[in-house]
């Protein structure tokens, strides 16, 4: 086996098959020369939640990663990363010096899968309807600074915004920003279930049984017109419920590659012990884990009770002990790979300090023990979570601060009590939307965050809009050092550790290196079947 790394900025019971767009009649799971590509991500409908691939309700990397292969944006994230490019525009700008006017114009001959043109009015609806339906999921939150979008014939379009932001191409980027078609879509409700139909490099077809998804199936799209290349007829995206299982089928090649999330022990085996056959890629990453708070919950509502959880939290720990190289402390809402980074938390609170804590409660006159339940979700992010939880109530417990228990329940759960507050203390990953310090921020602090989070700091919410007013990044540097000391201060979220992304595939597969950019992003389109 060989090691890449990039440097880079059994079925039981009935199937039942759902029919997306035009997919290929003659495609199913494992069907023909599909390139198969397994994940974790698990894709289910629940009363909570009967949309999941609906661009105005999606908002979490599994769901996007489909609508990235399906749904066109006018904008995407270049294969290495980078400031936007067009993919359905053929052309995009700033028409003035305050960000706050954005024109596109579209490509010629654009037409969704079924062979409807897509014009200007189409990509209008699409993203007004992200804002009339205003799902609870945090979604419309991307772009709600659109203050009027104006068509001027079929294919230009002119987005004015109610505040200045720099930061709009990349929102555009996002699935939140996907072309649909009135045809398929209702302007004022969301698309229940697993349809999806777009304009984008493939049309899809998913499997499913008990409104789970066991198969998703991306023939490659002969009408598609963008900016992509794409290498393959046929990849299907095969869900499995841990990652050992997934593993499994690698090595029993009932797959060719495995994709987030591979759990540690996976990684360290692979680097150690090669596998004939398999590779393993380093890719880098840019998600992060961290604890978020109802700051409205009675345990936590005393600031100084999160404080002395800052105090107490071993990062280095966490990282060491459960995720190894996969893994390394963060500090901040904002990994260390991206402009604007401080180490604000290790400046406010220094190494983990048992004593520092204790001064902390005592001072505010809290009571302790204090008692806490930490909630994760147990299959969302991998087979390390569980045990990351565990150190971390060994951690709070060891200090005798606190009296803390730990509770794991699935995400189809998890995601709806959080959002309604039920949760003092929970356990959540970020993978950015796009990579910028603003998406490390206003997704966690600004009104209506993804959190749906009590905390308001009013200076925090001025600074947010301040730093959009800056084209040249590096100039928010400022404000955004700014809104991180106040975050390690009044603490509602508190970050833990910074990820690394490995791939493992069968070494016949080409384009793994780019199948997962920084941000996660899965990019089917890059893989290719050649000779060993």
């Amino acid at each position: 086996m060989n090691r890449k790394t990039l440097v880079l900025p059994a079925v039981v019971g009935l199937l039942a098959p759902v029919l997306v767009a035009c997919g290929d009649a003659n495609g199913g799971s494992g069907g023909g020369d599909a390139i198969v590509v397994g994940t974790t991500d698990q894709f289910t409908a629940t009363a909570d939640a009967p949309a999941p691939l609906d661009p105005a309700y999606a908002y979490d990397t599994g769901a996007w990663n489909v609508l990235r292969q399906t749904l066109q944006t006018l904008m995407h994230t270049p294969r290495g990363g980078g400031e936007p490019a067009p993919e359905a525009a053929e052309s995009c700008t700033f028409t003035d010096n305050a960000s706050e006017s954005y024109r596109c114009t579209l490509r010629d001959g654009l037409t969704f899968a079924d062979g409807a043109p897509v014009t200007a009015e189409d990509v209008k609806f699409s993203i007004e309807r992200v804002l009339n339906i205003d799902a609870d999921n945090g979604t419309a939150g991307l772009l709600s600074n659109i203050d009027t979008i104006e068509t001027k014939g079929e294919k230009e379009v002119v987005f004015h915004l109610s505040t200045p932001d720099a930061t709009f191409p990349y929102k555009l980027s996002t699935p939140a920003a996907g072309i649909v078609s009135k045809k398929h879509y209702a302007a004022d409700k969301l698309r229940e279930g697993f349809q999806v139909d777009g304009s984008g490099p493939y049309t899809m077809r998913a499997e499913t049984r008990d409104d789970n998804v066991v198969s998703f199936v991306f023939t490659k799209n002969d009408k598609y017109k963008g900016d992509l290349t794409v290498n393959n007829d046929k990849v299907e995206l095969r869900p499995f419920a841990d990652s050992g299982a997934m593993g499994q089928a690698l090595e029993a090649r009932d797959i060719d590659l495995m994709t987030r999330t591979m759990a540690p022990g996976q990684i360290k085996g692979l680097k150690e012990n090669p596998k004939e056959g398999i590779e393993l890629t380093e890719v880098p990453g840019l998600e992060i884990r961290y604890l978020g708070f109802n700051t409205e919950a009675a345990p936590v509502k005393d600031k100084a009770v999160r404080r002395a959880i800052a105090s107490v939290v071993d990062r280095g720990e966490i990282a060491g002990k459960v995720y190894g190289v996969s893994a390394e402390p963060l500090y901040s809402l904002i990994p260390s790979s991206i402009a604007a980074h401080t180490n604000s938390f290790y400046n406010e609170y220094g190494e983990p300090s048992r004593d520092k804590a204790e001064q902390i409660l005592a001072k505010a006159g809290v009571e302790t023990p204090v008692k806490l339940t930490l909630n994760f979700t147990t299959d969302k992010y991998g087979a390390g979570t569980e045990k990351e939880f565990e150190v971390l109530r060994d951690q709070l417990n060891a200090s005798k601060l606190f009296d803390v228990s730990i509770k794991g329940v699935e995400w189809s759960a998890f995601r709806p009590a959080q959002k309604r507050g039920d949760y003092a203390v929970y356990g959540l990953g970020w993978f950015p939307d796009f990579p910028d310090p603003d998406n490390y921020t206003a997704p966690f602090l600004d009104k209506d965050n993804f959190l749906n989070s009590p905390y308001v700091n009013d200076r925090v919410r001025e600074l947010i809009p301040q730093s959009r007013r800056e084209a040249d990044r590096t100039a928010a540097s400022a404000a955004f050092t700014e809104v991180q000391e106040i975050v390690a201060a009044d603490v509602p979220v508190l970050p833990l550790w910074q990820g690394r992304q490995h791939v493992a595939a069968r070494d016949n597969i080409r384009g793994v290196e780019w199948v997962l950019n920084a941000s996660s992003d899965l990019q089917l389109w890059e893989l290719s079947r050649g000779d060993v």
